[in-house]
């Protein structure tokens, strides 16, 4: 990754990120329309499209009309993908995604061709679940506004707003940048703006109390099989225990496990999160108290603030990869030796999950001990990149002189200057 913040300026460098970006895009796509198993691609054509064709059938629409699951921004791109009908949706929801993620390949290569070749490799390593689930959209936008911080923070926290009311994983950079201290009105001002109006569209549009009802819906969640928490009940599902069994659940639409203490683990899981939250914000203040570089701890907290959600949470799903992806390139981008192992981590865990699901996915269901090891490694992974962090939130030195390439927040400039 030496090259990694050397722009992607040679006619040559152009064309191999094009034939890579079609590439991985069309072989994501390929999977998508069935060459993998398990239908990675259900979330689109069996659940959006269902909503949307229901809409169109009984003019009830979710988060407008019915509590829902996903933040209300994350409705107009199921719309869009609904524009010519039921059948095309899924071409036509690749088609969206696959512009966004061009458009933020191109602002990424022109900061570094290493980061985009990341991304890339990343987004072949994860499969089809990168592209065929409503995070996908909700990324590109974030990787922008991380983009954006240094120069535009206005900007940037308008983009990462919008990301957020579409999958909320995003709030975490906007944390992460206003414990940094630096430009703090600006990025609540461009938050809160676009907050308002997002909302405000939303209430035109005829919704209510739904326009907030996704931060109740996961609480009364089980325990998903593919969360770190669930390990111990699956090892003894896996070596025959039949007290404990994995159910669908067709409300939330997931397996969940059923056995003693499931749901008591549960249910304190969340207060588990908040603290494990609460300690990355408390080594983030100590971090900066005693003058560590302001882009690193930026970068390190972000990471922290999704690593905790991921390996504290009650419920994991193979598309929570894709969190990581914006706070590795931040990283990357800042501290690009520092962020080495676990730009690593990220890909070997992304690659996991890919053989987890959708390829493995019947050996996780129906409990085996081979395919309970891997998932063990992968989840395994995800606790050791929340301790990294946290270590490294411990360790992190004060700033450096300035390199080539502009650190990305102002604190980092202000540092340098």
């Amino acid at each position: 990754m030496s090259d990694v913040r050397r722009p992607a300026t040679s006619p040559r460098d152009r064309v191999l990120l094009v034939v890579g970006f079609v590439a991985v895009h069309a072989l994501v796509a390929v999977l998508c329309y069935g060459g993998a198993p398990n239908q990675p691609a259900g979330d689109v054509t069996g659940v959006y499209r269902f909503w949307i064709d229901y809409w169109h059938t009984t003019g009830s629409l979710v988060g407008i009309d019915t509590d829902w699951v996903y933040p209300i921004a994350a409705l107009p791109p199921m719309v869009l993908a609904g524009v010519f009908g039921g059948g095309p949706y899924l071409a036509v929801w690749l088609l969206i995604v696959t512009v966004l993620d061009a458009v933020a390949v191109v602002l990424l290569a022109r900061r570094g061709r290493g980061l985009a070749w990341w991304w890339l490799l990343f987004t072949a390593l994860l499969g089809p679940v990168s592209l065929s689930r409503i995070d996908a959209v909700a990324l590109p936008i974030a990787i922008v506004g991380v983009l954006l911080l240094a120069e535009r923070p206005a900007v940037a926290a308008v983009l990462l707003t919008v990301a957020t009311w579409v999958k909320v994983w995003p709030a975490a950079i906007l944390a992460a940048a206003l414990l940094g201290g630096r430009r703090i009105t600006s990025i609540v001002s461009g938050a809160a703006l676009t907050s308002a109006v997002i909302i405000g569209l939303a209430l035109l549009a005829g919704a209510r109390g739904t326009v907030f009802s996704f931060v109740t819906a996961q609480a009364t969640r089980g325990i998903q099989i593919e969360a770190p928490v669930a390990l111990p009940w699956l090892w003894s599902a896996a070596f025959g225990d039949p007290a404990v069994g994995v159910y669908y659940d067709t409300e939330i639409l997931t397996f969940q496990l059923r056995g003693a203490g499931a749901q008591t683990v549960a249910d304190l899981m969340t207060p588990v999160l908040a603290l494990g939250v609460l300690l990355v914000v408390l080594l983030a203040l100590l971090a900066r108290r005693r003058g560590a570089d302001p882009s690193t701890v930026l970068a390190v907290t972000a990471l922290g603030f999704v690593s905790a959600v991921v390996a504290l949470n009650k419920v994991g799903s193979p598309q929570y990869l894709t969190w990581y992806v914006a706070p590795v390139l931040l990283g990357l981008l800042v501290a690009p030796a520092r962020f080495r192992l676990p730009a690593v981590l990220v890909l070997v865990t992304a690659g996991l999950t890919q053989l987890i699901y959708p390829w493995f996915y019947a050996w996780i269901i129906a409990p085996t001990p081979w395919a309970i090891a891997l998932l063990t490694l992968r989840d395994g992974l995800q606790v050791a990149l929340l301790a990294w962090c946290l270590i490294e939130l411990r360790v992190v030195p004060g700033p450096t002189r300035r390199r080539s390439g502009a650190p990305l927040t102002d604190g980092a400039v202000r540092a340098h200057a």
